[in-house]
């Protein structure tokens, strides 16, 4: 048995809107039952950012145009002698209607920032919604 670790490489982002003065996000209930954020893997010699636009319009049926220069990243083991890293982009809400991809995803919904921390399954993406909202409080 070999002792090598798989490295994987995600990307996606933390999609949002502005109705009034509330943040929204898009938060997706998976097929395996947990919510997420936008997100997938690389593929190819593609960049972070083509894998965050291609998996968002996969995912969400959205263009989205990226905000600043947020990129958080978390990185985990989903399974053994496996490390996975994921990076996050910001962007707004782009051209296109919101509609899931129904190979992954059991429902789609855009969502007040705080309901959608307090919903999103895993920790570590509470966290960067958190930073998020904070960035986005920021942005005139």
């Amino acid at each position: 048995m070999s002792n090598d670790i798989l490295r994987e490489k995600s990307c996606g982002a933390i999609v949002y809107r502005m109705v009034g003065s509330n943040i929204e996000v898009i938060v997706l209930r998976m097929n395996y039952g947990h919510w997420s954020l936008p997100k997938g893997h690389m593929e190819g010699q593609e960049t972070e950012h083509e894998t965050a636009l291609r998996e968002v319009k996969e995912e969400t049926g959205l263009d989205v145009e990226f905000v600043g220069d947020f990129r958080e990243t978390i990185i985990y083991s989903p399974k053994p002698n496996t490390i996975k890293q994921v990076v996050f982009f910001l962007a707004t809400n782009g051209v296109g209607t919101l509609r899931k991809d129904d190979r992954e995803i059991n429902e789609i919904h855009w969502m007040d920032i705080g309901r959608a921390i307090k919903t999103v399954t895993y920790q570590d993406d509470k966290e960067i919604l958190k930073k998020a909202r904070e960035v986005i409080k920021g942005i005139k």
